[in-house]
């Protein structure tokens, strides 16, 4: 199998038999073997119906039903783990992205390892949909240090190797150039069509601004300490405790030598408030240390990622 296209859908039962041929016509051509994986992130319209329909009749088109909605990004692990594409490409079910760039991306992937849509012209409301986009790539690129115009674009593809080395949870599926960085993958980004949706309900709002918010702590975080959690807790537990430390030692040096009273001042309980909190940030950095250690040592879980091995190892 050459490529897998995976589409995860909810309720788009107006637009999937469009898609569908848009998708034939756009693979068609290219004259190599292909199979679209469909999947039904629970929807509660005639979605699953239609793409059974869609399948009886297709054979390259495979159907992923999950049990309930359980939202986007396990919906593109699961299409990731049926995947036998050499190259995976994943895009929207909306009509918005479009098929026919499809073929852009395959050339570009031949000297890169992940290749992102960049929906420069795009179709959307721009206070609810486009501006909070533009703040959240800003913030993506400049905390991750992978710099790209558009993280929520799903029009991408990658290498087989790439996805089939990470795990995806919360919404982190639009975070993968930034977690695929650690494995040293080439990113490229390419301009793509985007077009203004005609059907259904888009599934995306503002409150979806917080969850990135918190999950881009999160993958910054990972990619910068998951393997050396006392380097992130131990700075700030030593600042704020020898801030502590300061604040106890200028009211001792306050009452030994100028006899002022200290029992009844904010300042001796924020100083012994702030040596507590350091010696519990540090305490936490430990603890993470060990369960570093622990998890890496039980799941044989590498702290590389080899790329080639040349030698007589290599058979």
């Amino acid at each position: 199998m050459t490529l897998s296209v995976v589409i995860p859908l909810y309720n788009e039962e107006e637009n999937i038999q469009l898609l569908h041929e848009r998708l034939r016509n756009a693979l068609d051509p290219l004259a190599q073997e292909y199979e679209i994986l469909f999947v039904d992130d629970g929807s509660t319209d005639r979605s699953l119906s239609l793409l059974e329909k869609i399948q009886a009749d297709d054979k390259r088109v495979i159907v992923l039903s999950l049990r309930r909605n359980f939202g986007q990004t396990a919906a593109f692990a699961a299409g990731f783990d049926f995947a036998r594409g050499d190259v995976v490409v994943t895009m929207d079910g909306d009509l918005q992205n479009d098929p026919t760039d499809i073929p852009k991306l395959l050339e570009m992937i031949k000297d890169n390892d992940l290749v992102s849509g960049w929906r420069k012209q795009r179709k959307d409301p721009f206070f609810t949909r486009r501006l909070p986009s533009i703040i959240a790539n800003w913030l993506i690129s400049k905390v991750t240090g992978v710099k790209l115009h558009d993280y929520g674009c799903s029009l991408k593809a990658y290498r087989r190797e790439v996805i089939k080395n990470l795990k995806l949870y919360g919404e982190m599926h639009r975070f993968i150039p930034a977690v695929a960085s650690w494995y040293g993958v080439r990113v490229a980004e390419v301009e793509t069509v985007h077009h203004p949706r005609l059907h259904g309900k888009s599934k995306y709002g503002i409150s979806r601004t917080i969850k990135v918010v918190l999950d881009l702590i999160t993958v910054k975080f990972l990619q910068s300490f998951s393997t050396k959690p006392i380097q992130f807790f131990g700075p700030v537990g030593l600042l704020i405790g020898f801030l502590g430390f300061l604040i106890l030692l200028y009211l001792t040096i306050d009452k030994l030598f100028f006899g002022n009273p200290i029992g009844g001042r904010p300042l001796i309980l924020l100083g012994a408030l702030l040596i507590i909190v350091g010696i519990q940030l540090i305490g936490m950095g430990l603890l993470g240390e060990m369960l570093v250690r622990v998890y890496h040592e039980s799941q044989r879980k590498p702290i590389y990622v080899m790329k080639k091995i040349l030698g007589p190892e290599s058979k």
